[in-house]
This record gives C-alpha cells, sequence and structure tokens, in this order.
C-alpha cells in the first residue's frame, strides 16, 4: 500500500476531477497521465463518479481515488470501486478511524488548527488545506503551519496555474489540487494532455 505522502509527491498537481458522463472517464485519465499527472481524484459528486474509478484503473500509471468523501458509506463505496486513496473536505473522527482501520492512504480537508490537532490524534499528519483561497490563502496556510512543523499540505479550492508556484513554493506544501486540469464534460485529449503537462512542468 503506497503511502499518502508518496502519493502527493508524485506530482505537483492532483486533478480534481468531476464525470458527469462515465464515457469521458477514460479519455480525460488517458490525457491526464500522459501530460504527467498520474494522480487522479475522482469526486463523489455524480451518479457516474464510482463507476467513473473503476474504468479510469484500466489506464495505465493512472493512480485513482476518490474525493468528496463525507462518510464511512461513501468511504466502503469508493473502496469498493477500487479508489487507491481518499481525500475529503473535512476530518470528523468516525471517518478518520474507519479510514485509518481500512488501510488506505487518506488525505483529510482542514481549514483550522483544531482540525489539524484533530487529525494529529488520530496519527494523521498529511492534509488537503480546503478550501485554500476561501480560508485566507498563502498567508492563512504559513501562520496554520507554523505550530505544526511535522505536517504536509496540499491545498485545493481556487488554486490555478497562475497561483500554483507560490503555493508550491511553500515547503510544507508537497502538491495542489487542481479542477483547472481536468474540465467537464466531452474530452479533447490533445488539449488536456498540454494543460496537464504544464502543471506537472510546475514541479520542476
Amino acid at each position: 500500500m503506497t503511502a499518502i505522502a508518496d502519493i502527493m509527491k508524485t506530482a505537483p498537481v492532483i486533478p480534481v476531477i468531476v464525470v458527469d458522463e462515465v464515457e469521458h472517464a477514460v479519455p480525460l485519465a488517458r490525457a491526464l497521465v500522459a501530460g504527467g499527472l498520474r494522480v487522479l481524484e475522482v469526486t463523489l459528486r455524480t451518479p457516474a463518479a464510482l463507476d467513473a474509478i473503476r474504468a479510469m484503473k484500466q489506464v495505465e500509471g493512472a493512480i485513482v481515488g476518490a474525493g468528496t468523501v463525507t462518510n464511512q458509506q461513501e468511504l466502503a463505496d469508493a473502496i469498493a470501486a477500487g479508489s487507491e486513496f481518499i481525500v475529503s473536505p473535512g476530518l470528523t473522527e468516525p471517518l478518520g478511524k474507519a479510514a485509518i482501520r481500512e488501510g488506505i492512504p487518506f488525505l483529510p480537508g482542514i481549514a483550522n488548527a483544531g482540525d489539524i490537532m484533530r487529525g494529529l490524534d488520530l496519527g494523521l499528519t498529511h492534509f488537503k488545506f480546503f478550501p485554500a483561497m476561501a480560508a485566507g490563502g498563502l498567508p492563512a496556510l504559513k501562520a496554520l503551519a507554523a505550530p505544526f512543523g511535522q505536517c504536509r499540505f496540499c491545498p485545493t479550492g481556487g488554486i490555478t496555474l497562475e497561483n500554483a508556484p507560490q503555493w508550491l513554493g511553500f515547503d510544507p506544501v508537497l502538491c495542489v489540487g487542481g479542477s483547472w486540469v481536468a474540465p467537464r464534460g466531452a474530452v479533447d485529449e490533445a488539449a488536456v494532455e498540454q494543460v496537464a503537462r504544464e502543471a506537472a512542468g510546475l514541479g520542476s
């Protein structure tokens, strides 16, 4: 089982994906992986999401996980669909304990010091800072990270190609989550691959 830290270090940007039609899943995954973004977070925001996870897992090189997991039933459904990691917008003790019990890499959302402390109590040190821009942007994360030197972060929410380099320039940030690399709807594979390649280059 790959650790969440290793998954976060795979590429500088984790695409945050919303799939409305399952037939869009494989072309999107193929284009993102070809562009260098192998870690794919499929959000459980649509009825097609679990089938999309199953489909994307067939794409060679893809590391497919579920996002917007908010409770234990969604966690179980995501794992049954083959998710290799789990991302949540927040952190509750029941969800955190269930993810740890399942032994699956888990990236819970935090927005304040209390959230981080709850995570640390569960033995977690890697977090999604969400919603990154609405929660105060990079200055807020710098202030939050200061007392928690052991923690690493993936800011998500309002991240763009333009502001991603500033986030990635902050040492505790291992990667960012971005929806700009994974547009909804029918997939222009060449265009998505080009955008993914630009995003993948942010880490160099």
